[in-house]
């Protein structure tokens, strides 16, 4: 009984020092995509781009990201994780040099699909391995906990970054990440244990086969859906979140940081809380709250005129807190559709479709909102509806797939 006990808490410890590894690595990657947006009015205002080109630097990395991810899906299954992992991490941290370095829009525009190319693969292996490693009574916790990746990063390195980028410029904000994503790839180097999912190899036709079996099975497909119209509603409004802060409601590039601090500050605590009561009361039943609950911050926000700041922020901070919120329980209820086997592929494709939902949205965004007087941004609130039908949407296939697999 002791020695039951005791390798229970050793492998609770293990689990820990996992999740810590892979949420730190999603901050990583994270944050080198969420710097554009609050980036975006230095970015048109340096480069002399209109909305339509900023939205182009957005979805170049989630572009990227989708596609390359299909190819990367063929054979996530058949390597080690733990290589996959580290191997798609140093291509990402390439990438995010190569936009330290660039010169002009062109040339950031293509390292943005470099970076893309890697750390959309990357995101699929954090996930993956969070499956593999954490059991599934505890796995609402873990993705609440690695979810919440995006907050910290928003609480600590948007912030930062941004600071860096006042006093020196914007390549700045991308050489700190770079910094912070080596000492993050040393930390998994020496701490994640190696996940071997196939003993054989699989020849390209053996792939192929197995690849068109998982997109022809439909319960596979409701979940890419899922999380592709999730995806696809929040990117129809996050791009352009900076811009219309800073040209409609009235705050200053200087007081965009608070933006991502107060909400990020406050992502932490709710993405924690939704994953223990994912945990407690039910993946599907939490997503349809926190799903039905972001319409109506959605609807603040993208019809927000000038206010106090303190009320911007409190309508930002709903917006983050439940947009954010929503995944956790979206991938919890996805992990439980997956076969072990299918998992990284799985993965994989799901983060693809995701990923080019989420670059379509940024790409129509871009065409619906317009620049007015004085550097106004026209048509917010018409993104903001769009992003609020997608919520309903989510709902009703979330509740297809609960019905199916008997789901809390």
């Amino acid at each position: 009984m002791d020695t039951s006990v005791s390798d229970s808490a050793v492998a609770l410890k293990k689990e820990r020092y996992y999740i810590l590894i892979l949420s730190a690595i999603q901050i990583a990657h994270i944050l080198d995509f969420v710097i554009m947006m609050p980036l975006g009015p230095r970015f048109m205002r340096v480069f002399d781009i209109n909305p339509t080109e900023f939205s182009s630097l957005v979805s170049a990395y989630t572009f990227s990201a989708g596609i390359v991810g299909f190819f990367g899906a063929l054979y996530a299954d058949h390597f080690d994780r733990k290589k996959f992992l580290m191997f798609n991490f140093t291509g990402f941290i390439i990438g995010t040099y190569m936009c330290a370095v660039a010169p002009n829009f062109a040339a950031l525009l293509i390292a943005r699909i470099v970076a893309g190319a890697f750390g959309g693969i990357l995101n699929a292996c954090v996930l993956s391995m969070v499956a593999d490693l954490i059991p599934f009574e505890r796995r609402g916790t873990a993705m609440g906990v690695v979810m919440s990746s995006f907050s910290l990063a928003s609480v600590l390195g948007v912030p930062l970054g941004l600071y860096i980028a006042q006093i020196f410029d914007w390549h700045a904000a991308f050489y700190l990440i770079v910094i912070i994503g080596i000492i993050f790839w040393f930390a998994a180097f020496f701490i994640l244990p190696s996940v071997k999912v196939r003993t054989t190899k699989l020849s390209i036709k053996e792939n192929l086969k197995n690849f068109k079996v998982i997109l022809g099975q439909k319960d596979y497909l409701q979940s890419f859906t899922l999380t592709s119209v999730l995806g696809f509603g929040i990117f129809m409004i996050v791009p352009f979140l900076s811009p219309y802060m800073v040209g409609n409601v009235g705050l200053t590039e200087a007081q965009l940081p608070f933006i991502y601090l107060a909400g990020g500050t406050c992502t932490i605590i709710s993405a924690r809380m939704i994953g223990k009561a994912c945990d407690k009361i039910g993946s599907y039943k939490v997503f349809r709250f926190v799903a039905a609950v972001s319409i109506i911050p959605i609807f603040l926000l993208t019809n927000l005129p000038q206010v106090h700041i303190v009320l911007a922020l409190m309508c930002s901070s709903l917006f983050m807190m439940s947009g954010s919120g929503r995944f956790i329980p979206a991938m919890t209820i996805v992990s439980a559709v997956v076969k072990p086997q299918d998992r990284g592929t799985f993965m994989s494709l799901e983060n693809s479709a995701r990923q080019l939902s989420s670059g379509l949205a940024s790409q129509i965004a871009g065409l619906i909102i317009g620049a007015g007087a004085a550097g106004a941004l026209t048509n917010y609130n018409v993104v903001g509806y769009i992003g609020i039908a997608t919520s309903l949407v989510a709902i009703l296939i979330a509740f297809k797939i609960k019905t199916k697999f008997n789901l809390r």
